[in-house]
């Protein structure tokens, strides 16, 4: 799964056009468009923006999957809000996606047993859903739940998987060996944007850092799945893309994804969300360069392959 960034024109109005050419990539990549995430400032844009994008996205699927964050805002102290997650779910599900469950501060910062009976509510009230664990460098909504938690999502029917993004390998190695002894089949999708090669360790993922290429990530996914070591070297590259692009304030990573995306031509602006963290000017130089490398590994790796 791969994160889609929005893209702008100016302030908050959207280059729709640039959109939905990004989604388009998306599924040509063969990777299952995540909208409305972080990636998407899905803790930023007004109902209708996110309806939009849901409507676009359905448009542009022809039946293919896709996900969508589920947002609740709320404030630090307030109650679990059941039914405003239920209605951002069947919003979601109105339009053929599955809904990935955004922390707030009432669902995530409740005691365990809270947590647990709030996911059960969550999951009555629903198909599916994908559920998400958030570290407070992304959001201070977020929590990193305990282990004990992360094994009762398991044990919930309709809970497909979790995104975890602690940026930690060892919270998420606990994970995988969690869920190869409980629930072989639930998704483990890192979000360890610092460590793209937990796919090598059993991970699936779902990444705002394949939105700056969902090409180059399918061709590597392509080469590890064959046993091509050239798998390596693209993944290295991709690697340093990503922590100079996930370098504190670790947000402003989606500014450096509209640049890049901007100096591949594949937007009208290097715009971030207004209330969005910013990169220097400065970061250009660094993202070009990687921009040319990646072509070249792209253009070499993509040859002798059928992605």
């Amino acid at each position: 799964m791969s994160a889609i960034l929005l893209p702008l024109t100016e302030g908050t109005s959207v280059d729709w056009e640039g959109f939905d050419a990004h989604v388009v990539r998306t599924f040509d990549a063969n990777l299952v468009p995540a909208i409305n995430m972080d990636t998407g400032y899905g803790n930023l844009i007004d109902a209708g923006t996110r309806i939009e994008t849901l409507r676009r996205t359905q448009s542009l699927a022809n039946g293919r999957d896709f996900v969508a964050g589920a947002f609740v805002g709320d404030q630090a102290g307030a109650d679990f809000d059941r039914s405003s997650y239920a209605a951002s779910m069947e919003q979601i599900q109105s339009f053929g996606g599955t809904p990935i469950i955004f922390q707030s501060y009432g669902l995530a910062h409740q005691s365990d047993d809270q947590i647990i009976q709030a996911y059960e509510a969550i999951a009555s009230d629903c198909d599916s859903f994908y559920a998400f664990e958030l570290g407070q460098m992304f959001a201070p909504f977020g929590q990193i739940y305990s282990l004990d938690v992360y094994e009762a999502l398991m044990g919930i029917e309709k809970c497909l998987g979790a995104k975890h993004s602690s940026l930690s390998r060892e919270l998420e190695w606990q994970r995988l060996n969690l869920r190869d002894r409980v629930r072989p089949s639930f998704k483990v999708l890192t979000g360890n944007d610092l460590a793209i090669d937990m796919v090598m360790y059993g991970s699936d993922y779902l990444l705002g850092l394949s939105t700056f290429a969902p090409d180059a990530f399918a061709i590597r996914d392509e080469l590890w799945l064959q046993g091509d070591s050239r798998f390596y070297e693209l993944n290295d590259l991709l690697q340093y893309l990503g922590t100079f692009a996930f370098r504190r304030p670790v947000p402003a990573y989606k500014h450096n994804a509209a640049m890049f995306l901007k100096l591949r031509e594949q937007i009208k602006t290097s715009l971030t969300y207004p209330g969005s963290p910013e990169r220097p000017s400065s970061d250009l130089d660094v993202l070009s360069q990687i921009r040319e490398d990646l072509q070249r590994l792209i253009g070499v790796h993509a040859t002798p392959l059928v992605v």
